[in-house]
């Protein structure tokens, strides 16, 4: 049994490319489409990382922006096809750190107000924002009821409240993480067939 145990293991290490492909496929038009958002309002953006009253007030704003949308935009096309994947992935970590430290922390884990969550609801953490969240959206649903086209506002989906907590950029930093760590993959990335060429000119 253990034999076939390790059997199977040995061949699952066939398709050890195919994960690292997906979380690429993922990972890259959420990148280039936050790259892309940020290069369409570039000095908004600049204006916004700079800014103490309605801002981050980073220091340097206009670097700060530039690296962030040329990680994300550059990055995020580079992920896609597996090229330079491990060396993208280190500004595309960084980038995600300094969101979580600078724009999510204070709203705790979740992105979305779930006031059902163990992670809101104290079991592990105590957030009376979100806890106050089902009265909010039930308020704003009653008015939109009343006075608006609730059914055209609600087609798209479900109405929610935006926590706007570290979740996506913790879940986008483990992901990237781990690109860094096994790179783009056997077969499925420009990484692999680069290696291969130089590995042959070396011999």
């Amino acid at each position: 049994m253990t034999h076939l145990y390790q059997q199977f293991v040995a061949r699952l290490q066939l398709v050890d490319g195919i994960p690292l492909l997906l979380l690429r496929i993922y990972l890259a038009p959420v990148m280039i489409q936050a790259g892309w958002n940020k290069a369409s309002s570039f000095y908004s953006i600049v204006d916004w990382f700079g800014n103490d009253d309605y801002g981050l007030g980073l220091p340097m704003p206009l670097v700060m922006a530039f690296l962030a949308t040329a990680a994300e935009l550059v990055g995020g096309i580079l992920l896609l096809f597996g090229a330079l994947t491990r060396l993208v992935s280190i500004p595309l970590m960084i980038t995600m750190i300094v969101a979580m430290v600078s724009v999510h922390a204070e709203n705790g884990w979740l992105a979305i107000a779930d006031a059902s969550s163990w992670l809101a609801d104290g079991t592990i953490l105590l957030n009376e924002s979100i806890m106050a969240a089902p009265e909010k959206l039930s308020a704003a649903k009653s008015l939109l009821q009343e006075h608006g086209h609730y059914d055209w506002l609600s087609s798209s989906g479900n109405f929610v409240v935006l926590n706007n907590g570290i979740e996506f950029a913790a879940t986008y930093f483990a992901m990237l993480f781990v690109l860094f760590i096994y790179g783009g993959g056997r077969f499925f990335s420009v990484d692999y067939y680069f290696s291969k060429m130089f590995s042959r000119k070396k011999n």
